[in-house]
This record gives structure tokens, C-alpha cells and sequence, in this order.
């Protein structure tokens, strides 16, 4: 296999679709407990420049915690729970002015989206929240993600935000996370505490020596939760979706090179790791579907609708016979020919109740029959698979 000379700087170029985790660590300043502005408005600066040459960003935000606890004069170390859900309410407000008032200048809405761990776990909740970020993106606003950590308990936290921005990654079908670092990639051993360890520039498998090299985390600021073994988690998380990973250094290096912001700097060449994935996003998602999930349900079609599948378009309901067994809104489904054949698996676009008022209809008519009408399709062509 041959590799570009800057492979990590090309992924980041080519990406349609990127997935940017900032923690704490970057965004608040350890010394006065507030906003980094300049460090902020250097990577706002960075998905200016991204989206101006057509690439969608999301941002997995943290800080929230960091900018509360100051305004709530929470000065001890160690938070227990309840403090962390107060700070969380106090400084969220505080996080979603700073990236409002940083994104503002290079022409992006800043969108708010608070989840739990519920909303990428449970199917239905996962296509609503799939629903509104895709929506979000096609408005042109940069969704500014994180976990609503005011409601969520120990038992529905994602624990850190690294496996948060995996998880979104997938949500969304991106082609890059960029997780932004206090190191800058992957070493056979701490680099900190080991002269010797060896930076790996691009990693293509999975394997145990990987996940061996993924140590500990680096709480010396206070600020931060994640470590090199949460970011390698994620990016395993990631390459199952068919999303590759790249890990770098947040903060400028001191002297030469230290202007611009972080993605800038990684495009222009620093040490980076890219983990990479063995297909794409889309592929990962209809492998999901096709192998991954039992149907709860069979939708029956005509020879009209198998001809519309087989021919890469959507389910409609106008092509639907027969609607068999309950199934909720974005559960698996089979998709049965009139001879009682499967020949596609996918998500239901709406309950059993609701797929059975409408078989037989044009879309259209759908609004008027159920009273709303929250898409066209009963099956979208990106959630059905054929068999």
C-alpha cells in the first residue's frame, strides 16, 4: 500500500465531514479558570477556512465544568458528582458565549446540542438526534456538541468526551475525528516519562501492542478527564463506523511555527497520528444494518417498489402491500417481496401503526392521514440495505 507524503494533512483537506474534539485542557486557561480567547479564535479562524472551501465541521466542546466551577467558586480539585452538575449549568452558558462570539467573525451560527449517552445508544433517539445535527449542517450552522452533564448521571455518562466525539462521529456518517491533543499523536511509550518512545505517524490496524502504548491520562491541569487509552478507544469506535482518526497536538509549539490555529498547523505538516479505517462511513452503517440488528418487523412491496430499491431509490409508502408485526420508529425491519422473499433490511421510518394507516399511499397524503408528516420515505435509502 503506498501512502501520500503527508497523509494526515490529506485526510484533513479531503474530508467532507469532520468531527473536532476540543477539551477543557485547550479551551480554558488553568491560571485564570477562563476562556483561552486567542487559542479559541485561532481554531475559529481554522473552520472558517474549512468551511469556506466546502467541508462541514461539528465541534464536541468541553469546558463547561471548568468555566462553572470558577463562577460558582468551586476551588477544590476533586468534584463530586452534584458540584459537577451544578458547575456544568453554571458554565455552559458561559461555553456557548465563547464559541459564539469566536465563530461569529468567520461567518458560522453556533447550535447548541446538549446529549446523554441514551441519544447514540437507543435507535429511535439516535435518528431524531441524527435528524437535527444533518439538518443543522445543511443551514450551514456549526453544531457545538457536549454532554449534558447537568442531567446525567454516572449510570448515562459517556465518562469522557473523546468516546462522545466517536460516537458523533458515527451519528453523523463523518469521514474524520480530529481529537486535539496536549501530545502530538501516538508513541510506543509515554514520551513524557520515555526518551525513547517512538512516534507513529499513521496506523492502519488495530491490534494489542496499540492498545498496550495507550496509557494513563494527564490530569496535571485539573481540567481534563481523557488520556492516550480514551482516544485510542474512540478511534477504535471510529474505524468501526468507517471514520478515520486524527490525533495532534492542541496548543503551538513555543518559537517558529506557533502562529495559526491547530488544524492549520497539522495541514501545513505537524506530527501528527492518523488512524485510519478499512472502509467508508456509509459502507460501516449498512453493514450495521444488513448484520447487526434482528427485524422486529416485514414490510410487503410490489414488483413497482422492488424495481425503485434495486434501482438505489427510497421505500415509499405508495409501493407498500402489507405491514406485519409492531415495530417503533427506527427499528429494523425486513422488506419481503410478494412471493414472501427478503430482499432488503433497513430502519423504519415510522411505527407499525403509523406504516400501516399510510401503505398504499402517495407521500403526499401522508401529513394529511397521520396529522404530521416527519419524512417522505417509509425506508430511506441510506438506512436500507438489499439483500
Amino acid at each position: 500500500m503506498t501512502h501520500s507524503a503527508n497523509p494526515a494533512s490529506e485526510a484533513l483537506t479531503s474530508a467532507r465531514t469532520l468531527v473536532v474534539k476540543v477539551g477543557s485542557a485547550l479551551l480554558v486557561d488553568p491560571r485564570k479558570g477562563d476562556v483561552d480567547q486567542a487559542w479559541l479564535h485561532g481554531f475559529a479562524a481554522d473552520v472558517g477556512r474549512l468551511r469556506a472551501r466546502g467541508q462541514s465541521v461539528l465541534i464536541v466542546s468541553s469546558g463547561a465544568v471548568a468555566l462553572g466551577r470558577r463562577r460558582l467558586g468551586l476551588s477544590r480539585r476533586k468534584l463530586v458528582l452534584d458540584e459537577k452538575q451544578a458547575a456544568a449549568a453554571a458554565g455552559q452558558s458561559l461555553l456557548m458565549r465563547a464559541w459564539e462570539e469566536a465563530l461569529a467573525p468567520v461567518g458560522a451560527v453556533a447550535a447548541q446540542i446538549l446529549v446523554t449517552r441514551d441519544d447514540t445508544e437507543t435507535r429511535r433517539r439516535w435518528l431524531n438526534a441524527r435528524a437535527t445535527v444533518r439538518t443543522l449542517l445543511d443551514l450551514g450552522a456549526v453544531p457545538v456538541v457536549n454532554e449534558n452533564d447537568t442531567v446525567a448521571t454516572e449510570e448515562i455518562r459517556y465518562g469522557d468526551n473523546d468516546r462522545l466525539a466517536a460516537r458523533v462521529a458515527q451519528l453523523i456518517g463523518a469521514d474524520l475525528l480530529v481529537l486535539l491533543s496536549d501530545v502530538d499523536g501516538v508513541y510506543t511509550a509515554d514520551p513524557r516519562r520515555d526518551p525513547g518512545a517512538r512516534h507513529l505517524p499513521l496506523i492502519d490496524a488495530f491490534n494489542p501492542e496499540l492498545d498496550a502504548m495507550a496509557e494513563g491520562a494527564n490530569l496535571a491541569d485539573g481540567v481534563g478527564t481523557g488520556g492516550m487509552a480514551t482516544k485510542i478507544a474512540a478511534a477504535r469506535i471510529a474505524a468501526d463506523a468507517g471514520c478515520a482518526t486524527l490525533i495532534g497536538m492542541g496548543r503551538p509549539p513555543v518559537g517558529p511555527g506557533a502562529e495559526g490555529g491547530p488544524l492549520a498547523r497539522i495541514e501545513a505538516g505537524a506530527r501528527t497520528s492518523l488512524i485510519r479505517s478499512s472502509r467508508s462511513p456509509l459502507a460501516a452503517y449498512k453493514q450495521w444494518i444488513a448484520g447487526g440488528l434482528s427485524p422486529l418487523g416485514e414490510i410487503v412491496i410490489d414488483d413497482g417498489a422492488l424495481r425503485a430499491l434495486v434501482g438505489g431509490k427510497s421505500l415509499l409508502p405508495s409501493g407498500v402491500t402489507e405491514v406485519r408485526g409492531q415495530f417503533g420508529k427506527g427499528d429494523p425491519v425486513s422488506v419481503l417481496d410478494g412471493t414472501g422473499r427478503e430482499v432488503a433490511r433497513g430502519l423504519a421510518g415510522y411505527d407499525a401503526e403509523a406504516a400501516r394507516r399510510i401503505r398504499g399511499l402517495r407521500s403526499d397524503a401522508i401529513e394529511a392521514v397521520l396529522g404530521y408528516g416527519d419524512r417522505p420515505e417509509l425506508i430511506h435509502r441510506n438506512d436500507l440495505v438489499l439483500r
